[in-house]
């Protein structure tokens, strides 16, 4: 019933749609402005910035899971960095979101990648719990950090400046 395959250019249209979907979970669909093309441009292009599994039940899109690697001076190694992992609702409960969660790190062993990391919105309770008990640690001491839009422009123009 369940199948997961790494997702084509022909999978983009798809993969907007549930990141429509993820946006509307989380009470952010003002935020998201991807596209089709943004997706062929970034995922599927000469130098490509992220990889995507998509995952089917009864061969209709079930969820997906779009990462791309890092690299921690630290380990001196690759990482893996969990952008977003999402499952249609009315297939929640399947088994799906956990085994798109299990490929993405048997590709992180697989390419000898130190670390395997993810965000989880604080109000996300089940999410925390069910990362929790496949031994996936909350990183307290870690606070994200985010500079976009604008101020992103203003540190660009700063750094010309000099």
């Amino acid at each position: 019933m369940l199948k997961i395959s790494t997702a084509t250019r022909e999978d983009c249209g798809t993969i907007v749609e549930m990141i429509r979907g993820l946006a509307e979970y989380e009470k952010l669909s003002h935020l998201m402005t991807a596209t089709e093309a943004d997706l062929e441009r970034d995922g599927f292009g000469p130098t490509p910035r992220f990889h995507c599994l998509l995952a089917k039940w009864d061969d209709q899109p079930a969820g997906f899971a779009l990462y791309f690697y890092n690299y921690s001076t630290f380990k001196g190694r690759a990482g893996i960095y969990l952008e977003d992992l999402f499952v249609w609702p009315r297939l929640r409960g399947k088994g799906i979101g956990k085994a798109l969660l299990l490929e993405v790190a048997r590709i992180a062993v697989e390419e000898g990648c130190g670390r395997y990391e993810w965000q989880v919105l604080d109000w996300n309770q089940p999410s925390i719990d069910f990362y929790e008990s496949l031994g996936a640690q909350r990183m307290k001491e870690w606070l994200p950090m985010r500079v976009e839009g604008e101020a992103l422009e203003k540190m660009a123009e700063m750094a010309r400046k000099k």
